[in-house]
């Protein structure tokens, strides 16, 4: 598709994306909104479609997703993640560990070159873990693929899993309405801590912050009768489309060539990884009395800001699935890299590195 100009190219995805979308809708899938382009990406891209992706759309649409997250969860997850500690220490160390050791065996077993396993099966943090792979002599690109495929099927499985409880979604609750009255102070309030909130995360350095930094201020802020969150559906709707669109593609055909061969391992791995985390799920359900859907959204590895999505279209508890979702992303952030590089360091170059 190189040959189409790059308007072209963009009106191509542009329209396949409105239309899966529109059929997802119809059907009440949820997060059709950022289902629908994620596929239309994923389908393009592998067919040679090569558009300059808008990064600082990507970041601010990340900071309109954190503060819809901070609209629909009170103050109060403080309060979850406190009495529910040892429930989320627990959930969150047995994805950690479950990741580490899944990348572990597949490293040892040679399944995958070098210690591509190991940053592949981390559990999050999808972009970092790409990043510090390549300086442990890793594949980079089957790191990429490993980590942002998990990223679909975690997407994937978590609206089947939706439908499949009979869930009710946002979208079918009532008509959507694109263009709403909106009230523009609000609105202006809400843009300024979408740009300034990545902004500031930049600045920072802090891993995940675009997402994490609108969030947390804008929950703060909310709740202290600071500031009112205005997300009107067409912005709403613009930001999916974004987020769908900067996971799908990735997925260029060079890239999933380069990976065809592994691609039943990585696809068995990656499926092993999401069955552990369902396992937690299961545990919550039995041990604690979460409903099904809540704890499987609460436990799935990797793909925060689509999860949150997904759990802003259904009927779930929203504060329970973000809380651990958050306590996660930031554990991962700071044990995954840590346990990868000391589990990495202790192979032998023997083992490093296949026969």
């Amino acid at each position: 598709m190189t040959w189409l100009a790059p308007a072209r190219q963009w009106a191509l995805l542009i329209a396949l994306s409105a239309a899966v979308a529109a059929l997802l809708l119809g059907l009440h899938a949820p997060a059709a909104l950022m289902l629908g382009p994620l596929g239309s990406a994923m389908l393009l891209a592998s067919g040679g479609l090569r558009v300059r992706f808008p990064l600082p759309l990507f970041v601010v649409s990340q900071g309109v997703i954190g503060c819809l997250i901070a609209k629909m969860v009170p103050l109060t997850i403080v309060g979850d993640i406190l009495q529910h500690w040892l429930l989320f220490t627990a959930g969150v160390l047995f994805v950690v560990a479950a990741s580490s050791l899944l990348g572990w065996l597949m490293t040892r077993l040679e399944i995958l070159p070098g210690t591509t396993a190991l940053w592949g099966t981390s559990a999050g943090a999808a972009s970092i873990m790409t990043i510090m792979a390549e300086s442990y002599g890793a594949d980079i690109r089957l790191v990429a693929v490993m980590q942002y495929l998990r990223v679909v099927l975690v997407a994937g499985v978590a609206a089947l899993v939706a439908r499949l409880f009979g869930v009710s979604t946002v979208q079918a609750a009532a008509p959507l309405v694109w263009f709403p009255h909106v009230h523009w102070l609000p609105f202006l309030e809400t843009m300024a801590l979408a740009i300034a909130g990545p902004l500031l995360a930049r600045s920072l350095r802090i891993p995940a912050g675009a997402f994490l930094v609108p969030m947390i201020a804008g929950i703060v802020l909310t709740h202290f009768g600071l500031m009112t969150i205005e997300l009107p559906t067409w912005l709403l709707a613009g930001c999916y489309a974004l987020v769908g669109w900067n996971v799908g593609l990735r997925f260029t055909r060079p890239l999933l060539v380069h990976a065809a061969r592994a691609l039943p391992k990585i696809l068995g791995c990656t499926v092993l990884l999401i069955a552990l985390c369902g396992l937690v799920a299961v545990m919550l359900v039995h041990g604690a009395g979460v409903d099904p859907l809540t704890a499987y959204l609460a436990t799935s590895p990797g793909g925060s800001d689509s999860i949150a999505i997904i759990a802003a279209s259904t009927n779930v508890d929203v504060s329970f699935v973000m809380a651990m979702q958050t306590v996660r992303m930031i554990a991962v952030l700071f044990l995954a890299p840590i346990l990868t590089k000391f589990i990495a360091e202790r192979l032998r170059p023997s083992d490093d590195l296949p026969s």
